[in-house]
């Protein structure tokens, strides 16, 4: 199962949190990001339904599959 990590960072001036190098949006302090990213990482791990879902890989090809409600990742913020 793959580890997600939130990582909370100095962005655009003001606070952000980041993901495998995507960030969220601008906060103005470091405990707003803080909390934001905390209350997304437990969002990941809630279990939810089965769903389908569509995506574009890197190789620009669009991908459908099914995502189980229930198999989800392990999470964690630092920063």
């Amino acid at each position: 199962m793959p580890k997600v990590i939130y990582k909370v960072v100095q962005h655009d001036g003001g606070w952000a949190y980041t993901v495998d190098g995507t960030f969220s949006e601008t906060f103005a302090s470091h405990d707003l990001a803080l909390q934001a990213a905390r209350k997304a990482a437990r969002e990941q791990t809630a279990p939810g339904s089965d769903t389908s879902i569509s995506y574009e890989g890197t190789d620009g090809v669009w991908h459908d599959e099914l995502a189980h409600g229930g198999d989800r990742p392990e999470t964690s913020v630092e920063g």
